[in-house]
């Protein structure tokens, strides 16, 4: 099957066909104003995906993922702090990095940041003015919409729609209410630079088109981040790019992802309604809400819900439990296994299959309980050897996405070999109808905040 993958300009899922090598993917990255929330660590996991099964795949890819360093919220934040706006944002870049690296998330092969491309920006915004795409105000450097004419393809929004939605600056000398800000002028921040059209900092919009053309060309394969930045900023790069370089098209495949949401509405910093990434972690493994991360398709919203997520504790186990399952020294490979090997390859073929359309995470992970429950049920007829290599072929799978299987505490806690007997010799009591005693197990171990519990695809264990 032909990897596919839903480009948003167009609506509709395409074969991948990359411009060269390596396959240049662009993220778009955090505004470090605060520390990243669960809404961050969605797409950040999701789109770390896509790179993985691009590699898994076979392609080389160049994975690119700026920092916005400096911006106005930025800068209020840490005015009200009475702080450096570049301290603020290198204190939550840092935090980006400890929460993802913790969530397994490969760290991109370059971090461009927007202060340390001013001189490239500057080139682009001059380019744009003697294109006759841009033009100079008294309070900075407007992109000139009406002169892109296909301006509001990947959203959708007509003239009339996109006039609506903007965030339109006081500014009587703009021509056209959609016209965005490429350089602001502003000579009272203590962060600004200068430019032809005065001191001032650059506009949203054009920092990533120069970041993207001055690390990976001008023209791309992916180009990711979430659903939110399709509208203006993603509008406003495809825009600014192409009215730049004549190059068509800016990007292959635009891929957003969907929104995390509480109580219904979009989780974000501007609205205070966030939950950290890092208090999540303080209770739940990594590997569980990377997991519970990916439970979902990446285009689709996620309602953020602890619940759930222990729900998917409860299925990591059942993976977890998988890795325990042992075969019989006393089978031969010549009598045993083959079943075992063809679940192995039904599981790679589907799992393949799923991560190809559009790169569906949560029909793999399916594809993957389905082959742990294969290997539950056949490992007690299969050799030693036999079991190792289809749990060898499950937990590469699981690599795939990003997802490891670990033992809680398994540096420090001697006891889990303990524990798996004593839950196999519960397992024995009941199949002997010995309930009372399989319950006395069951009872003690939960006093020592072992819990037992009991599924369709057999029985598993957790610390409480």
């Amino acid at each position: 099957m032909t990897l596919a993958i839903t480009n948003t300009l167009t609506g509709k899922k395409e074969p991948f066909k990359p411009l060269g090598d390596p396959v240049t993917m662009y993220v778009c990255g955090m505004t470090p104003k605060d520390r990243p929330h669960l809404g961050h660590a969605f797409m950040f996991v999701h789109m770390d995906v896509i790179r993985r099964y691009l590699e898994y795949r076979g392609y080389a890819v160049r994975h690119i993922q700026n920092f916005t360093d400096i911006d106005d919220k930025i800068i209020d934040r840490a005015r009200a702090a009475d702080r450096d706006p570049l301290d603020w944002s290198r204190e939550y870049t840092e935090a980006y990095f400890e929460v993802m690296d913790r969530l397994n998330v490969r760290r991109a092969h370059e971090y461009p940041l927007v202060t340390a491309n001013i001189s490239g920006i500057l080139q682009d915004v001059q380019e744009l003015i003697d294109g006759g795409h841009a033009y100079p105000t008294s309070t900075g450097v407007y992109f000139d919409a009406a002169t892109f004419e296909d301006y509001g393809a990947l959203s959708g929004r007509t003239v009339e729609d996109g006039a609506a939605g903007v965030r339109i600056a006081v500014d009587d000398e703009k021509r056209d209410p959609r016209d965005w800000a490429l350089w602001k002028l502003d000579d009272q921040s203590s962060v600004t630079w200068d430019s032809p059209w005065g001191r001032g900092r650059p506009g949203w919009h054009i920092e990533c088109s120069t970041m993207i053309r001055r690390t990976l060309g001008e023209q791309i394969d992916i180009h990711g981040g979430g659903a939110d930045l399709m509208f203006p900023h993603h509008e406003n790069e495809l825009a600014q790019s192409e009215a730049a370089t004549g190059c068509q098209p800016f990007v292959s495949y635009w891929v957003h992802t969907g929104l995390v949401l509480t109580d219904g509405e979009k989780m974000a910093h501007s609205l205070g309604n966030f939950t950290t990434t890092a208090d999540v972690l303080t209770d739940v493994p990594p590997d569980v809400l990377r997991l519970y991360l990916l439970g979902v398709h990446y285009r689709s919203p996620l309602q953020f819900s602890m619940d759930a997520i222990e729900q998917t504790r409860t299925g990591y186990q059942r993976l977890l439990a998988v890795t325990r399952a042992q075969g019989r020294a006393d089978v031969s490979r010549e009598t045993s296994g083959a079943e075992l090997d063809r679940e192995a390859a039904t599981a790679r073929r589907a799992f393949e299959a799923a991560m190809d359309d559009d790169f569906n995470a949560p029909r793999a992970i399916g594809a993957l309980f389905d082959f742990g429950r294969a290997i539950n049920r056949l490992a007690p007829g299969c050799s030693a050897a036999d079991v190792e290599r289809a749990q060898g072929t499950l937990t590469s799978l699981l690599g795939v996405l990003g997802i490891e299987l670990h033992e809680p505490d398994a540096a420090s806690d001697d006891a889990t070999p303990f524990i798996d007997l004593l839950v196999q010799l519960r397992q024995q009591l009941r199949e002997a109808r010995q309930w009372e005693l399989a319950d006395r197990i069951r009872d003690d171990l939960g006093a020592l905040d072992v819990v037992i519990e009991d599924t369709p695809d057999g029985t598993v264990w957790r610390r409480g």
